[in-house]
């Protein structure tokens, strides 16, 4: 039996959902609640991405260990366009969207561990974990 907590993201709805199981679980591994609420704001950002530019994905949710420091980490995938430029995308101020192009390089500030692979016309995975103080 898995572990993990996956969350098909392809609506609104379903970035609430997402948001709503990544608080759960960092409550869960006791998170103070400041580092809950960032666990949101990143799940937000990530699965807002793929609604936006893929239409649909999966955020997926797991408990992390790092010695014995534990931690959440999160994982958001699709099979959508790509990032043509990963340089660019993860800089402030830069967006194809039209916003203030601060999601994905606010969620890598935010979290402790930040990995995003993305092949044009593939898709994009991006890996967070966030280390419990």
């Amino acid at each position: 039996m898995s572990n993990e907590i996956i969350i098909p993201v392809k609506q609104d709805a379903d970035i609430v959902l997402a948001c709503q199981k990544g608080r759960a679980l960092a409550a869960q591994l006791d998170f103070s609640d400041n580092d809950q609420v960032i666990i949101v704001i990143v799940i937000s950002e990530i699965a807002r991405n793929i609604v936006k530019y893929a239409r649909h994905g999966k955020i997926i949710l797991s408990r992390a260990q790092q010695n014995d420091k534990p931690g959440i980490a999160i994982s958001a995938h699709d099979e959508g366009p790509g990032i043509s430029n990963i340089e660019h995308a993860l800089q402030d101020g830069y967006s194809t969207g039209g916003g203030l192009g601060l999601g994905l390089s606010g969620a890598r500030r935010l979290m402790d561990e930040f990995e995003i692979v993305s092949n044009t016309g593939q898709g994009t995975t991006i890996t967070m974990r966030k280390w419990k103080e």
